[in-house]
């Protein structure tokens, strides 16, 4: 891979983004110089970040996946092969920092939620499930069914949840994939497909595994309901504001106080989140995969190259360029309550902009396009699949913006989406039914759930809607369903097209 190329790449997705924050910042709302200043330092620590993390996926991460899953296949002990699977997905899920901020986040909206508790809950779906997942391919059963059945279940199961745990408990399906395990776990999958070398096989087991945790929170949700722990809970004020406080001090002092506040716990994070992969490394190359030297030293050097970018990364979206959009979406959100109009449309147009440019500069999201575009021998193309991703998370961020001022059940919009998105796949190809799903995870990265999540609550903040702080990241899990299921009936209504017209030509000659 060449590191320019990709560096080149990764500022064209995020660019953008700085630009619209900047203006809007600078000329709409009038953001502070120092908080601006952060936001443009956070915007190149992202670059760099993402540039060094991906480069360590494609040279550790991703073939450790594909190898484990070939090599576990080729055992044909479908036993271990699961075992394997559970243990995976329930350790790099419990150890997966996104996990642990969400469970802060829950507890903090209902005291009564034991962390560690809903943390095992989520990590014990996603181990299930990623069994399950692992298990279809194997047995060669069918994608859309599997989807098909999942979400029937899943949505059997929501009509007696609590309404207040539904948008938690869809987020929480968007937590689970954060930039460590889904690249590990989409590899797997590809890996346990090429055994089989089904091509329509290939992905699908990301999006699988997310809706695990979906019906593990949901049934955890029942169990509380039915415990009476509900009765009597006083909902807390869950609304995030904006942090523009700015420490005493010389302008650079102010600057760069956010960078250093949180350098050592992102450095911890990043480190608890390699861990469990690396340690599973050790675990098969002793006994499953006995790579040669010079194979295990490329795969060490791409753990560090991730657990370096992952670390800068972070460090740019939660130093600067998260705050910026809390500040940008609560003074927006101000100006469209108070005044209407005008402003409210440019906060719609603003969320529409941001949602339609930040999912490609998200790390799985750049990870799935390109094993797309390898696996299917680039037919199905990166560019056009971004835009199908740019479009359809573009729609839920004005939705979630609308949620955002309004208020509307979070149901009115999952149920007749979910329904939507099963019924296109009566038409569209099984392999971007899989892809589809996938993308429903992968779309809901750290920085969407950072930056995005951000702007949203900062615009409910504006409003009356602060407790209605979940549901943000369930409506960008859901859209690339969509999205992406409309592009496969289109690339399939092309193919019948050339394909005719190729046997046209061939009778007239």
């Amino acid at each position: 891979m060449n590191i320019l190329n990709k560096l080149k790449e990764t500022a064209v997705s995020v660019l953008p983004i700085m630009l619209i924050v900047l203006i809007l910042g600078i000329f709409a709302v009038h953001l502070e110089a120092v908080l601006l200043t952060r936001f443009v330092i956070g915007g190149i620590l992202l670059i760099v970040g993402l540039t060094i993390f991906l480069l360590g996926v494609d040279l550790g991460i991703q073939p450790l996946g594909e190898r484990s899953g070939a090599e576990l296949t080729k055992k044909r002990s479908l036993p271990l092969l699961l075992i394997v699977a559970f243990i995976i997905g329930f350790i790099v899920t419990a150890a997966e920092p996104d996990i642990q901020v969400f469970g802060d986040q829950v507890r903090g909206v209902f005291s009564f939620v034991n962390k560690s508790a809903i943390t095992f809950v989520i990590a014990a779906g996603v181990g299930l499930f990623i069994m399950l997942g692992l298990l279809r391919t194997v047995l060669n059963f069918s994608i859309k069914l599997t989807f098909l059945l999942a979400y029937i279940i899943l949505f059997a199961v929501v009509m007696f949840a609590p309404d207040s745990f539904t948008g938690i408990a869809f987020d929480s399906g968007g937590a689970t994939t954060g930039p460590m395990t889904v690249p590990f776990i989409m590899a797997l999958g590809l890996g346990v497909s090429s055994v089989r070398d089904d091509n329509d096989n290939s992905f699908g087991l990301t999006g699988v595994c997310s809706v695990g945790p979906v019906l593990a929170v949901l049934l955890y949700s029942i169990y509380l309901k039915f415990s009476g722990a509900f009765e009597n809970q006083i909902l807390a004020d869950s609304s995030v504001q904006a942090e523009t406080a700015l420490v005493s001090g010389g302008f650079l002092k102010q600057v760069f106080s956010s960078f250093r506040s949180i350098a050592g716990h992102t450095l911890k994070e990043s480190l608890i989140s390699i861990l469990p992969l690396f340690g599973m490394f050790i675990l098969f190359q002793i006994f499953l995969l006995k790579m040669t030297r010079r194979q295990t030293v490329r795969i060490v050097i791409g753990f560090l190259y991730a657990f370096i970018g992952l670390t800068i990364f972070l460090i740019g979206v939660n130093g600067g360029f998260s705050q910026a959009g809390a500040a940008l979406g609560q003074a927006l959100g101000e100006k469209a309550v108070n005044n209407g109009g005008f402003w409210y449309i440019l906060l719609v147009g603003t969320g529409l902009a941001l949602g339609a440019i930040i999912v490609c500069a998200e790390p799985a999201v750049w990870v799935l396009s390109e094993q797309v575009e390898h696996v299917s021998g680039g037919t199905i193309k990166r560019k056009m699949l971004l835009i199908f991703f740019s479009v359809g998370t573009a729609i839920a961020i004005g939705l979630s913006i609308i949620r955002a001022i309004t208020g509307f059940n979070l149901k009115f919009v999952l149920i007749p989406g979910y329904i939507l998105a099963m019924f296109l796949m009566i038409f569209s190809p099984s392999l971007f039914s899989g892809i589809a799903f996938d993308s429903g995870g992968v779309a809901s990265g750290p920085l969407t759930s950072t930056f995005v999540l951000s702007f949203t609550l900062g615009a409910a903040n504006s409003g009356n809607n602060g407790n209605d702080s979940f549901g943000v990241i369930a409506l960008v899990a859901m859209m690339p369903l969509i999205a992406i299921q409309i592009m496969g009936i289109i690339f399939k209504f092309k193919q019948k097209k050339s394909t005719s017209t190729k046997l046209s030509d061939g009778g007239n000659s």
